[in-house]
């Protein structure tokens, strides 16, 4: 791998560990990065999910007390989510190469929309809460939520970027309205999808391990050492920035092929 690769998937890593610590969407840096510096959709999509899945940890360890109040969703939403990563993993490494490179300018472009019409959806969706009194609609909205959830995580398995907001979505289904406890669950599950996701790309994906490490510590530097300038540059800004970047590299890959 030329040196500058190394440098680059570093650099893109790094701003992904910094986006994800204050925004999410990272993944619509570190898996485009990828293919741009030559590795096949696939090995760039398995690459990208093996070195990012630390940054659930973190997030999810930094919001840990909020999680204090949460185990009925976690044991509720826990199972989907790790089948559904499992699912997404296996349907992921048996789609054809050439398929899967066809479609990831479209996976880019919906990603990048979910992501910038994301709090507009949640904000509206936590004014749709149910009504816990009432006991068969209240079970439609736990299957449901269920559901949802296991969908979100084949998606995620697959692909991945833009899970949050829509995990954030179904515990808003749920009815929750605390952003935090929503974000420590979302985090929650997120790395449970990508954990098992990562582990089935380890025994049978095509990892590239030397931009796997670049990209891991990269993003571990920008989880920790570039959270400080993402807040100074204000989240509306990143935000903003992510969409941009997004929609950008989803059309360059459409003009690419």
């Amino acid at each position: 791998m030329i040196n500058w690769h190394v440098l680059v998937i570093f650099v893109a890593g790094f701003v992904a560990g910094m986006i994800n610590s204050v925004a999410g969407g990272g993944t619509l840096l570190s898996f485009p990065a990828l293919i741009w510096i030559g590795i096949d959709p696939i090995q760039a999509n398995v690459t990208s999910t093996v070195s990012l899945w630390p940054g659930s940890l973190g997030g999810m360890l930094g919001f840990r007390r909020e999680l204090g109040d949460s185990r009925k969703w976690m044991l509720m939403l826990v199972g989907p989510s790790i089948l559904g990563g499992l699912v997404g993993a296996a349907l992921l490494l048996i789609t054809p190469p050439r398929a899967f490179a066809l479609i990831v300018p479209y996976l880019i472009l919906f990603a990048t929309i979910l992501f910038a019409a994301g709090e507009p959806i949640t904000r509206k969706l936590r004014m749709q809460s149910p009504d816990e009194s009432r006991g068969s609609e209240n079970r439609r909205w736990w299957t449901g939520a269920i559901l949802f959830q296991f969908a979100v995580a084949v998606y995620g398995g697959y692909f991945g970027a833009g899970i949050g907001i829509l995990m954030l979505a179904a515990l808003a289904l749920l009815g929750l309205s605390d952003i935090h406890q929503m974000n420590g669950l979302k985090n929650f599950f997120a790395l449970a999808i990508n954990v098992v996701a990562a582990a089935y790309f380890i025994a049978l994906g095509p990892v590239r391990w030397v931009p796997a490490a670049a990209m891991a510590c990269g993003s571990v530097a920008g989880g920790f050492g570039g959270a400080g300038l993402a807040r100074k540059l204000g989240r509306t800004f990143v935000r903003r920035a992510v969409v941009v970047i997004g929609i950008a590299m989803a059309l360059s890959l459409l003009f690419k092929r």
